[in-house]
C-alpha cells in the first residue's frame, strides 16, 4: 500500500529530508500564499471571506487503517450512526452491519483484526505459483499463453521488490551497527556530540557517516529518537518481507471469515474501527477536521464536518473487495466526501471498484484520492484505484492529488510525489504536515496521504457553505481556482546528466501545468471568492458541459485506457 510506508525512511539509505529540512510554520496547511507567504490551502482566509455565512454539516468518510475516535482533537467531530444503539449486538438500522456506531472495519472478524497484509503483487504471484507449478507452455491456448506470460512478468517484478526489501534490511543493519559503535565509544550514551566525534573504522562506516552528516547537523535531529526509529523501520521491512512470502489468503480467511473467492460479497467484518495501528488514519482525519476552537493541537481545514471511520487499508496492499465495500458503506450512510489515502499498482478486481465508484457518482459523492509516493508519472504507469473505468469513460466525481510543500520555489513539489499532466488534478499540502496521532499526540508526516485529506478538507468546506453544488462542480471550482507559481519546479524522480561533470545529474524542471491538469495548488479562499462572486452575480458557470471524448466536465481532459482486457485490470 503505497501510502502507509514511512516515506522518508523508506526512500532513504538515508536521505536527509526527515531531519535536515527547515521546520514548517505551525498549521501551515491552513495558511495562504498571499496573506502568509505559505502555500497552504487558504482555509483561514476562506473563513474570513465567508463571514457570517451559515454552513451545513458534511459527513466525510475516511477509508484508511483506523482512527483513534477518542483523540482529544477529534472526538467531538466523529460521526455517530443515528440509527444504531451501541454495543447491543443488534443491527438496529438494518444496514447489514452490527453495532456500526462510528463506522465499520472490513479487516476484522470473530478471530481478530488484520494489521499487516502482503502486497497485491505477492498475492497474485502466490496464486500463479500454484496454478503454473507444472505448466507446459507448449500445450497452452493463446489466451492461456498470454496469461502465463503476464504471470512470469509479475513474478520477476515480485522478486525485484523482495530484493529491494532485502537491500534495505541490510542497510538498516549497517546503520544499527554504526549506532552501536557510536554508543560504545561514548560509554553507552547516544548524543549528537558522540555522532559528530565518532571516527569511522572502515569504508562502509565512512559511507554511513557521509550520508548522515546533514542529518546529524540539523537542529531537528534527536539522537535519542533516531535509534528507535531505525529499529522499528527495520522490523517493519522484515515483517513486509516475511508476509509477502506467506499465504495471506488463508490468514484473511481465518481472521475475517469472508469468502475470498467472491469479490461481490458485501456483509462481513466487525466494528473495530481503530484497528492495530490507527496512526495513519488519525493523522489524515486531523488534517480534515481537527477541532478549530478548542485550543488544542492543530486546526483542521473544515469546521463543520463529521468523520465516518471505515477501516479497509492494512499495512500492505488493500484488497479491491474491501475498497469497493468501503465506498458503498460511505455512500449508503450519508457521506458527501470520501478520502482515500491509499493505493497500489495491481488491481485484479478493478471492475468491482469501478461499480462502487459509479454508485458514488450516481449518489453525488465526491472521491478524493492520493496520487502515490513513488515519484512516478501516473500518465505512464497507472495506480489503483483510479477514475478510468475498464468499460470506458471516467468518473466525474474524482480528484487525484499530488503532494506539495509550504515554500514556493523549485522544491515545492514533494520529492516523493507522483504526478501526471493528464492523471493528477492538482497539488496540496503533503510535506511535513503536523496532525493528530493516537493517544492525544501529534506528529509530522509526509506523503500524498496528507495531500489527499488537505484537498478533501477543502472540498468538505465548499460543500458545507455551498451545498447546492454537485460533486463534479466542486471538483471544477477547485480546479479553476488553484494557486499558481511562475517558477519551474523539480519533477520528482526525473534527472538529467549535467553538461559538465562525470556521472553527475540534476533534476529536470517543468512548469506545474506540465505535471498536473489544473497547473497549481488547491486553495479554499480562491474557491470561496469565486463562488460568492457568482452567487452575487446570480449566475452559475457549471452547466455540466461534457467533453464527448471523455464524458467529464470540460475543464478536465483525461485519456481513457485503451486496453480493457483482464490483464489491464491488473497492470496497465
Amino acid at each position: 500500500m503505497f501510502m502507509k510506508r514511512n516515506l522518508i525512511i523508506t526512500c532513504l539509505f538515508f536521505t536527509t529530508t526527515l531531519f535536515a529540512q527547515k521546520k514548517a510554520p505551525d498549521n501551515w496547511q491552513t495558511l495562504d500564499s498571499k496573506t502568509d507567504n505559505v502555500y497552504g490551502v487558504g482555509a483561514e482566509d476562506a473563513y474570513k471571506t465567508l463571514g457570517a455565512k451559515s454552513s451545513k454539516t458534511v459527513i466525510v468518510a475516511v477509508i484508511d487503517g483506523g482512527v483513534d475516535v477518542n483523540h482529544e482533537d477529534l472526538k467531538s467531530v466523529i460521526w455517530t450512526n443515528p440509527g444504531e444503539i451501541p454495543d447491543n449486538g443488534i443491527d438496529d438500522d438494518k444496514n447489514g452491519y452490527v453495532d456500526d456506531v462510528h463506522g465499520w472495519s472490513f479487516l476484522g472478524g470473530k478471530n481478530g483484526d488484520i494489521g499487516v497484509e502482503s502486497t497485491e503483487l505477492a498475492r497474485l504471484v502466490y496464486k500463479g505459483n500454484i496454478k503454473y507449478a507444472s505448466a507446459d507452455s507448449s500445450k497452452m491456448t493463446e489466451a492461456e499463453a498470454k496469461e502465463y506470460k503476464e504471470y512470469k512478468k509479475m513474478k520477476k517484478a515480485f522478486q525485484d521488490e523482495q530484493k529491494i526489501l532485502e537491500n534495505r534490511i541490510q542497510r538498516m543493519n549497517m546503520l544499527i551497527s554504526y549506532i552501536d559503535n557510536v554508543k560504545e565509544q561514548n560509554n553507552g550514551a547516544l548524543t549528537k556530540d558522540a555522532f559528530e566525534k565518532y571516527i569511522p573504522e572502515n569504508e562502509a562506516e565512512k559511507s554511513v557517516a557521509k550520508r548522515l552528516k546533514k542529518v546529524i547537523s540539523s537542529k531537528e535531529f534527536k539522537p535519542e529518537e533516531f535509534e528507535d526509529i531505525i529499529n522499528k523501520q527495520k522490523e517493519k521491512f522484515e515483517e513486509n518481507f516475511r508476509i509477502n512470502l506467506a499465504n495471506t489468503d488463508s490468514i484473511r480467511q481465518y481472521i475475517v471469515g469472508d469468502d475470498i473467492s467472491n469479490p461481490n460479497e458485501r456483509f462481513y467484518g466487525n466494528n473495530h474501527i481503530q484497528g492495530p495501528d490507527a496512526s495513519h488514519g488519525t493523522h489524515v482525519s486531523g488534517i480534515i477536521a481537527a477541532m478549530r476552537d478548542n485550543n488544542l493541537g492543530i486546526k483542521g481545514i473544515a469546521n463543520n464536518v463529521k468523520i465516518m471511520v471505515i477501516r479497509a487499508v492494512p499495512d500492505g496492499d488493500e484488497r479491491d473487495k474491501d475498497v469497493a465495500n468501503a465506498i458503498r458503506y460511505a455512500v449508503d450512510n450519508g457521506a458527501s466526501v470520501i478520502n482515500m489515502s491509499f493505493g497500489k499498482y495491481y488491481s485484479p478486481d478493478k471492475n468491482v471498484i469501478d461499480d462502487a465508484v459509479k454508485y458514488a457518482e450516481s449518489r453525488d459523492v465526491l472521491l478524493v484520492h492520493a496520487a502515490g509516493n513513488e515519484s512516478k508519472d501516473n500518465d505512464v504507469e497507472l495506480s489503483f484505484p483510479n477514475r478510468e473505468y475498464l468499460s470506458g469513460g471516467v468518473a466525474t466525481n474524482w480528484i487525484q492529488v499530488g503532494a506539495s510543500g509550504y515554500k514556493n520555489g523549485k522544491n515545492i513539489i514533494g520529492s516523493f510525489s507522483n504526478y501526471g499532466q493528464k492523471k493528477v488534478d492538482l497539488f496540496a499540502p503533503g510535506v511535513d504536515v503536523y496532525s493528530c496521532i493516537p493517544d492525544n499526540k501529534y506528529e509530522n508526516m509526509s506523503g500524498t496521504s496528507m495531500a489527499s485529506p488537505s484537498t478533501a478538507g477543502v472540498a468538505a468546506l465548499i460543500r458545507e457553505y455551498f451545498p447546492g453544488l454537485k460533486a463534479p462542480e466542486v471538483r471544477a471550482v477547485l480546479m479553476k481556482t488553484v494557486t499558481t507559481t511562475s517558477n519551474k519546479v523539480d519533477v520528482p524522480g526525473l534527472y538529467k546528466k549535467k553538461a559538465f561533470g562525470k556521472n553527475k545529474t540534476k533534476p529536470v524542471q517543468k512548469k506545474v501545468s506540465e505535471i498536473c491538469i489544473a497547473g497549481g495548488f488547491v486553495n479554499a479562499n480562491n474557491a470561496v471568492k469565486e463562488l460568492m462572486k457568482l452567487n452575487n452575480e446570480n449566475r452559475n458557470p457549471f452547466s455540466h458541459k461534457k467533453d464527448n471524448s471523455s464524458n467529464v466536465i470540460i475543464i478536465n481532459t483525461i485519456n481513457q485506457p485503451s486496453n480493457t482486457d483482464y490483464w489491464a485490470g491488473i497492470k496497465n
